[in-house]
């Protein structure tokens, strides 16, 4: 049987969840009944969230760590359990970025450049800006440059890497999971692993989430954190305490019993708004 296709994205959040696929010696071991070898049964590739959901649509890929926006839109997709990309509390790598101060914004954000990125966040945008913040704003898609959004819009909405690279002695910040936290109380979801349902045939699906879940707990041990912080660091040109603090603290990685309850929430409020249609059943391995 021909290795399931991964598309992953080439972000740092998503380097504990794929551990055992980029550190093979150091993984889940000989392949069994319940947990396959991941060198063997999968290919990566990688990209940015949006492309991830594209791949999985045109079934260029079996299996993708999917923005949560993309479950609404994608159909026959299976959600690997207790996996995800999500936050309890300010995130740093999703933000809204301005030179006017947050107390302005009401009347001097009035134009807002989308990291093309993105597709939760985007969603998420509309849904503060919507229901909290002043109303709906005039939107515009762009590539994440902040020079160029901000040359065009009032504010820019940057996600992963570029969003923690911004110098925030510069501009002005809103950090979306941290005002998601204080506006609802609810963790926020911005993405986890789905799988094709056609994918499944002929597979074990226990194993194949065996797999995903034990790459995530290889990669968020103390030690692994730390290697990945050490790799990272010089990548991106942050200091090494800052990411381990993001990965320790900000970033959450697992689809629990509170994160569920944010993603129902997600879902409800951007289908009240029109910025996501009503979304099917979340439907688990």
């Amino acid at each position: 049987m021909s290795p399931l296709k991964i598309s992953a994205i080439s972000y740092l959040n998503t380097a504990p969840l794929m551990w055992d696929f980029e550190h093979a010696e150091t993984g889940a071991g000989p392949a069994t009944d319940s947990a396959p070898d991941p060198v063997a049964d999968y290919a990566i590739s990688y990209t940015i969230p949006s492309a991830c959901a594209e791949a999985l649509r045109t079934a260029t890929a079996d299996i993708g760590i999917i923005p949560a926006a993309a479950y609404t839109t994608v159909p026959d997709l299976i959600i690997i359990p207790d996996v995800a990309i999500a936050s309890r509390r300010a995130v740093r790598s999703i933000l809204l970025v301005s030179q006017a101060p947050l107390d302005e914004w009401d009347n001097r954000v009035r134009t807002i450049a989308l990291d093309t990125s993105s597709m939760t966040s985007v969603a998420l945008t509309k849904i503060l800006f919507a229901k909290w913040l002043g109303g709906p704003r005039d939107y515009h898609s762009m590539p994440p440059d902040l020079d160029a959004m901000l040359a065009s819009c009032d504010a820019a909405l940057l996600i992963g890497d570029p969003a923690l690279r911004v110098d925030r002695t510069r501009y002005f910040t809103l950090d979306l999971a941290e005002e998601w936290k204080a506006r609802t109380g609810k963790s926020f979801v911005f993405a986890f692993w789905a799988i094709r349902r056609s994918a499944l045939a002929g597979r074990n699906p226990a194993a194949i989430a065996h797999t995903f879940q034990q790459s995530r707990d290889h990669g968020v041990s103390a030690k692994n954190l730390e290697s990945i912080a050490q790799e990272w660091s010089p990548r991106l040109g942050i200091a090494i305490e800052t990411l381990r603090l993001y990965l320790t603290r900000n970033i959450h990685y697992y689809l629990d019993p509170p994160a569920l309850e944010g993603l129902a929430l997600y879902y409800q409020l951007g289908a009240d708004i029109g910025a996501l249609p009503p979304a099917p059943a979340l439907c688990f391995l």
